[in-house]
């Protein structure tokens, strides 16, 4: 997608009519005087979420400070509709009015989510049924065929120049980098990340491998070019994938890569290896028994298999407001839940290694990237958009260091495959990390 494309789409979710990102920005009086009651519907939503240190102004310029401490930070309605909205739903207002603008923040956005993550965590442990159900998120939208080709275009198909704003430059990698040492750079640890894969598939010269859900093939292209395979990989994404194959010809690599335009459920064949990173989210937990099928008849009797996937530490639903506005569809399972899918058919665990601290550190390298270029991101689209994805990064990060969200990356095998390695040693012969990038 050109940016001339993309200006004059504006981010459509269908022709003709405006993104969600792009919802009006209510025009309603702000001059009045807060209510006695608006002010005690601030400090029952703030005792509802664990008191955590913010001071509220209002529309008027009054400030409602916290119980008991010092604030650090400043959140600014713009209007009483704001409060109310906020008050009725807040799961999903509160993203929202940043969007619009009619709810404003001083201090450290990441921070701040952090902050608030800890504290609505530690709140809800004593909440009552009632509170519980009013904070409940919906169930997320069906993972079907259609409905997930229509969830990928709604996210990655926004164009490849916005991506290319802010992700690695290298391979454009939009999963959890590999950080060796916490000052590597988001390409080093991209690059290090698809090598850490590799290692732990045990790839060799000549094997065949499938990838389901390739992004912009970054892997796919690593490890034909660094380990000799050949390559099968699936992505429903136009956008991605006309990337993918225009590189792939770049590097001369075309010939050990096919990138399918198709879902992962209708890949066909057997395989060395079966790896997907990144897209388990997507999936849908009715549709794991599926995907357990499916690995066991396209991964041959001594092959072995990586998932890497967003994950929780217990069932919980996503965020109302990334699922809606987002990731639509998007369940990142439990450790418990992702099990189910290796349980089915009697596929043997080998290996679980969590990088949620690697996965915040991630997401902190694009926020900052994203900063650096919100103006053209503007240009693209519109401030609205541009302030929706700047909440939407820095509540990742703040989820990953809160520990609200984890990173699972997963190694398995047939149950009774013994060609299997004696040891996690070889992964460690010398660092992941491409020196020199």
């Amino acid at each position: 997608m050109t940016r001339s494309t993309a200006q004059k789409t504006q981010y459509p979710e269908k022709a003709g009519k405006a993104h969600i990102l792009s919802l009006p920005t209510e025009n309603s009086r702000n001059d009045r005087e807060p209510h006695s009651y608006e002010r005690w519907l601030i400090s029952k939503l703030m005792r509802m979420v664990g008191s955590p240190p913010v001071r509220f102004k209002l529309w008027n310029g009054d400030l409602i400070e916290p119980d008991h401490q010092v604030a650090s930070y400043t959140l600014t309605l713009a209007d009483p509709k704001a409060l109310y909205t906020l008050v009725a739903n807040p799961n999903l207002a509160f993203g929202d009015l940043y969007s619009a603008g009619r709810l404003k923040l001083e201090g450290d956005l990441t921070e701040f989510m952090e902050t608030l993550y800890r504290s609505v965590h530690t709140a809800r442990q004593q909440w009552p049924k009632w509170l519980a159900t009013l904070w409940k998120t919906p169930n997320p939208r069906s993972s079907g065929i259609p409905e997930a080709k229509e969830n990928i275009h709604h996210h990655y198909d926004l164009g490849n120049d916005f991506y290319r704003l802010w992700l690695d430059q290298a391979e454009m990698q939009y999963t959890c980098a590999y950080y060796e040492d916490a000052d590597k750079t988001l390409e080093q640890a991209q690059q290090a990340k698809l090598e850490h894969v590799c290692r732990k598939l045990r790839l060799k010269p000549g094997m065949t491998v499938v990838e389901a859900g390739c992004g912009w093939g970054g892997l796919a292209r690593y490890m034909a070019r660094n380990y000799g395979v050949t390559v099968h990989a699936y992505n429903i994404s136009r956008e991605q994938l006309d990337y993918a194959r225009a590189e792939a010809r770049r590097q001369g690599l075309n010939k050990q890569i096919t990138y399918v335009e198709d879902d992962y459920r209708n890949i066909q064949g057997q395989y060395d290896a079966f790896v997907s990173i990144g897209m388990l989210e997507h999936v849908g937990k009715e549709n794991y028994s599926a995907l357990s099928d499916l690995i066991k008849r396209s991964l041959k009797p001594h092959g072995l298999g990586l998932l890497h996937s967003i994950g929780r530490n217990r069932p919980m639903l996503m965020n109302t407001w990334i699922e809606k506005r987002i990731f639509p569809g998007a369940y990142p399972p439990s450790i418990g839940e992702f099990m189910h899918i290796f349980e089915h058919n009697d596929l043997s665990v080998l290996d679980v290694e969590n990088l949620r601290l690697h996965y915040a550190q991630t997401l902190t390298h694009w926020m900052e990237n994203f900063l650096k270029r919100q103006s053209e991101v503007s240009r693209m689209y519109d401030e609205h958009f541009t302030r929706a994805w700047r909440f939407y990064l820095a509540g990742s990060a703040a989820a990953f260091r809160a520990g609200s969200l984890q990173l699972f990356q997963v190694v398995f095998s047939h149950g009774d495959n013994n060609q299997l390695p004696q040891s996690r040693q070889d992964l460690y012969t010398f660092p992941a990390t491409l020196e020199g990038l």
